[in-house]
């Protein structure tokens, strides 16, 4: 091996793996396909050994080349966090913790739970950020963030995941929906109006369509849209009713309403998601304990 890994290939190496392509890694990378070619070329060199082949999906790692995709993702991942550790006793805070949430967990509770624990640790910097289940748990896998917070819907690999909260999924509807007045709903009483899904092919779009299926039905709704918010506009406008986590949403000045699920299935479960404690810093180690019920 002729010489020390460079972080630029690795990066550049970890885009190919990725994007499974040349011209799409260039491009994410903002540099051009030929450079790109080449720090791969030189790279397979310095090992040895060839780390990328054309696959029937693209180009895909070898089995050497998966070995250095993992090491690769972890060296990047510690370099960042020693710099970023590093650079925050210029401004006399001692650490720094990053953590990455869904939409529902930042509802549930989780930014007072953060903003407790920075009052018992004002030395303590903490970075929260709102991502969608499936990137909590990439970011959380390659180190980008120090802990994740999503439902335990999403599969969590080899990470650690623990208890945080509970949350409920409800029907967002007008305050005159004919529904509106039940104390709870169930998914089959919503199949006979109109519908917004959030996310489609989602986690939720696919409960929803999973549990409708049980129950001998189809999930169909009218309008898709990406996000909870969008779906509270949808809703408020009169063009179907919504199921989103409760919480998640305002009640347009009172003119909407959210009315609890009836099926057990809709109580979910949120859970911190993290490496082991090997690579958490102690920051990072101390707010997932604190997140953590008490027992």
């Amino acid at each position: 091996m002729g010489r020390i890994f460079d972080p630029v290939s690795l990066r550049l190496f970890i885009a190919v793996c990725e994007e499974r392509n040349i011209a799409r890694a260039a491009a994410r990378e903002a540099l051009v396909a030929s450079a790109v070619s080449k720090r791969m070329a030189m790279l397979e060199a310095d090992v040895g050994t060839p780390l990328l082949v054309r696959g029937r999906r693209g180009i895909e790692p070898t089995p050497a080349g998966e070995t250095l995709l993992r090491r690769a993702r972890e060296m990047l991942s510690l370099m960042a966090r020693a710099h970023a550790e590093l650079s925050e006793f210029q401004g006399g805070v001692v650490g720094n913790v990053r953590i990455v949430a869904s939409v529902s967990a930042l509802a549930s509770g989780l930014p007072g739970d953060v903003a407790c624990f920075l009052e018992a640790h004002p030395r303590l910097r903490v970075s929260l950020t709102e991502r969608v289940g499936t990137e909590v748990v990439r970011e959380v896998r390659e180190g980008t963030a120090d802990l994740g917070v999503v439902w335990d819907e999403v599969n969590t690999g080899q990470l650690v995941a623990q208890h945080y909260r509970h949350d409920r999924l409800g029907v967002l509807m007008p305050h005159d929906h004919p529904l509106a007045a039940q104390a709870s709903v169930s998914l089959l009483e919503t199949l006979a109006h109109p519908a917004v899904s959030v996310a489609p092919g989602g986690l939720l779009d696919g409960l929803l369509r999973r549990h409708a299926a049980l129950a001998g039905a189809t999930w169909m709704p009218r309008l898709e849209v990406a996000s909870f918010e969008a779906a509270e506009h949808i809703v408020h406008a009169g063009l179907g009713l919504a199921i989103v986590p409760i919480g998640v949403t305002g009640d347009a000045a009172g003119a909407l309403v959210c009315r609890p699920l009836s099926e057990d299935w809709a109580h979910r479960r949120l859970v911190v998601v993290s490496r082991t404690d090997d690579w958490l810093p102690a920051p990072a180690r101390a707010l997932r304990d604190h997140l953590l019920p008490r027992t």
